[in-house]
């Protein structure tokens, strides 16, 4: 068994955190789940999603509000910029899934973080999106992150901490080994 804190480190509830890790090591079965985004096109390259509901823990589950997050080229790209583009939310779940990992790591380390920051790019050449060339790639060549990481322990903690956030982002992991996709087509 964990040992579990009745602290609040970094935002995080450890004693829940500890919690859920004695859950699910004693009931595998909790550990499938199921995200969902629904998507809908508003106009031109303008489109929004939905998050609502994700199976996880052995059930439907329901976020507090539903979210969305408008998509959209900038103009230079045939967009009218009515939000990121889909290449950049790539970037930003890559980031916000390796910053999760980092503040529950860290809380579980004990370890207080005072400032977590972090850059991510990704090189793109358009020639693939564009149909010009089938030399190159469509999506990103390259992508670089970079944290800037501040807390209450020596450097060489702070950078394990980011090593396991990494050895256990879900983004990270789709991003290196792929996954496999189904489309389907409904038409009317």
């Amino acid at each position: 068994m964990s040992t579990i804190s009745d602290t609040t480190r970094n935002g995080v509830d450890t004693a829940t955190l500890f919690a859920t890790l004695d859950a699910v090591a004693e009931q595998r079965e909790l550990a499938k789940g199921q995200f969902r985004v629904r998507n809908r096109w508003i106009n031109g390259t303008h489109n929004r999603s939905t998050f609502s509901d994700f199976y996880v823990a052995g059930g439907e589950q329901q976020h507090r509000e539903q979210f969305t997050a408008d998509a959209d080229h900038p103009v230079v790209l045939v967009g009218d910029d009515n939000g990121p583009s889909g290449a950049e939310y790539l970037l930003h779940a890559l980031a916000a899934c390796l910053t999760h990992g980092i503040a529950n790591i860290a809380a579980a380390r004990n370890v207080t973080l005072t400032e977590v920051t972090s850059t991510v790019e990704g090189d793109v050449d358009l020639q693939g999106i564009l149909g010009m060339s089938d030399d190159i790639r469509n999506g990103y060549s390259q992508i670089r992150v970079r944290f800037d990481v501040t807390g209450d322990a020596p450097a060489d903690k702070l950078r394990e901490i980011v090593e396991q956030s990494r050895a256990r982002s879900a983004v990270f992991d789709v991003l290196t080994n792929g996954v496999a996709i189904d489309i389907d087509v409904a038409t009317g």
